[in-house]
């Protein structure tokens, strides 16, 4: 993209990192941005600087909703979180400032795509550290219709028009300032980029039954013979976490699909000996793709919906696309029989009466004594490619993230129908909601970029120069052992004893010189005990001196 200003100045960004060609440039975690920025003058042009950055941006709006309107405004929020300049060599600027007219005057760059963000972009008020390492996360991009791509493709991630991530690299021709004080930019331009950067997997959610009502990791249902007739017994579904969903690199050609598993148990508890467990329908799988976004900084990791519903500050946009549906017609319960007195387990140890941990525990109502069911489904999770003949198709998955402003989540729905004896009723169903994380590798060439002493110390390391050396165990020598004195410890002599006795025995008190005599020796003693062996240093740390090292 080229842009002309007011002295005819062309500025145009061209990359040399083997992506020249390619629809969206795209980056991951440690990749170098490689290019130049190539200035054509029509006229002879006068120029000051040249600002060759990479920057990263984040916007948010949130529309707020009145009673007495449509419509009342609506609250934005602008976030800068990254913005790296490339530094100018004096010999790349043409003598005397002047570009003459058409002539080419370039100006490369190299920039390398951050692990981590700088902690002061995350300076607000937060309820843990946890919150604080996530939105030091550098977050992908995220809503920009142009750079949502797979190969040469246009893609959708999803995302609302109220929540932007993008990365651009942008080049600002200064000619001096101007009346106000502000620079004066002659021309500019920039290129978008898209960066997926390297997200590692997280530890699995906490769920607690019965206060969120986003994840549900177990469900139970009763399962009647008619709509008036007894029940048959009730039914428990239960699953775990299932390990992540991990996408490729962004650059890669030919991607493997991504896939993961869950796996789903079930328990059937009749509430008759003679009860036999339903007959298994469809299982229909979905994810829920979940956008919070927010314009004032969020003090938490968004764990409920319902939070962001109603707000003037924050937001939430859901989308849900059918990954799978499956008949489970075919699936073998496996009988149990109940002992009759279940094994006595210590209180900090409790666990559920069976000792499987792929046997769901017994169900409110089951009677003890009766014996039970269970069955397992292994449910394999599958991304839709773009090369999917379904409309899921054209969408593109990011990694699931935590900004200041924005958040990305998923959730794995997971549908089970029964039959029951009785066909005039409807089939009952268990629903799961499972968290679920989309990971993301990084490039396999990718490394980090160090100082030439940090790759010579590398180097020696890996030559052995730090190698282990047998240490000594030997008892110390004299030299360290003799210094320390205790008299207070020491063995009474002879001479002490008679001494002892004698004060003992003499009714007068102690004179004052001679318990001042007493306190300077013992400080004395203390004095030499502090005193380092040869070779050795003592450093005294003060509070106020560790803040300041620390900080």
């Amino acid at each position: 993209m080229v842009y002309r200003g007011k002295e005819k100045l062309s500025v145009e960004i061209k990359l040399s990192d083997g992506q020249e060609n390619s629809f969206i440039p795209s980056y991951s975690s440690l990749d170098q941005i490689q290019g130049h920025v190539a200035l054509t003058a029509h006229t002879d042009t006068k120029i000051s600087q040249v600002f060759i950055t990479f920057e990263g941006v984040v916007k948010t709006y949130v529309e707020k909703m009145a009673s007495s309107s449509p419509t009342s405004g609506r609250s934005e929020a602008f976030q800068c979180f990254l913005r790296l300049v490339q530094p100018m060599e004096d010999v790349a600027f043409p003598d005397a400032g002047v570009l003459k007219a058409d002539e080419t005057y370039t100006f490369p760059f190299t920039f390398a795509v951050p692990e981590k963000l700088l902690p002061q972009n995350c300076d607000h008020g937060r309820n843990n550290d946890a919150v604080h390492q996530a939105h030091l996360q550098p977050p992908p991009t995220l809503g920009d219709p142009l750079t949502a791509a797979w190969g040469k493709s246009l893609m959708d991630d999803m995302s609302p028009t109220m929540a932007i991530v993008s990365y651009a690299i942008r080049a600002r021709i200064i000619n001096g300032k101007k009346s106000n004080g502000k620079l004066n930019i002659t021309a500019e331009d920039s290129k978008k980029v898209r960066v997926v950067p390297h997200i590692l997997e997280h530890p699995p959610l906490v769920v607690q039954d019965g206060q969120d009502d986003d994840y549900q990791l177990r469900k139970e249902k009763p399962i009647k013979k008619g709509t008036f007739k007894k029940r048959l017994g009730t039914i428990v579904m239960e699953s775990t976490q299932p390990r992540s969903l991990r996408l490729p690199p962004p650059r890669t050609e030919k991607p493997c699909p991504v896939t993961t598993s869950a796996t789903i148990n079930l328990r059937f508890d009749p509430a008759q000996p003679d009860a036999q467990p339903p007959r298994l329908g469809s299982l229909v799988t979905k994810l829920k793709i979940a956008t919070f976004f927010a314009s004032k900084p969020m003090e938490d990791i968004p764990s409920r919906s319902s939070d962001f519903h109603y707000s003037s500050t924050k937001g939430i946009y859901v989308e849900t696309l059918t990954l799978s549906t499956l008949c489970m017609a075919s699936a073998q319960w496996e009988k149990h029989n109940s002992p009759d007195s279940p094994p006595r387990r210590d209180t900090a140890h409790s666990m559920p009466s069976n000792s499987n941990p792929n046997i769901p525990t017994a169900s409110s109502s089951y009677k003890h004594k009766l014996p039970y069911y269970t069955t397992h489904i292994l449910v394999p999770i599958i991304l839709p490619g773009k090369d999917d003949s379904a409309g899921s198709g054209k969408k593109v998955f990011v990694p699931t993230f935590h900004s200041c402003l924005l958040s990305r989540i998923y959730v794995l729905d997971i549908s089970l129908s029964c039959h029951t004896p009785d066909p005039s009723i409807t089939d009952p169903s268990l629903h799961l909601k499972l968290p679920i994380q989309i990971s993301a590798e990084g490039s396999a060439d990718a490394r980090p970029s160090i100082s030439e002493d940090e790759a010579q110390a590398i180097a020696r390391r890996e030559a052995g120069d730090f190698a282990w050396h047998p240490r000594s165990v030997a008892p110390p020598s004299p030299g360290y052992t003799e210094q320390a004195q205790f008299p207070s410890f020491a063995p009474p002599t002879p001479d002490d004893m008679e001494m002892t006795t004698a004060e003992a025995q003499s009714p007068e008190p102690m004179e004052a010189g001679m318990a001042s005599d007493i306190r300077r020796s013992s400080g004395n003693v203390r004095a030499h005990a502090d005193v380092a062996p040869p070779d050795y240093s003592v450093h005294t740390f003060s509070r106020s001196s560790v803040s300041s090292s620390t900080g």
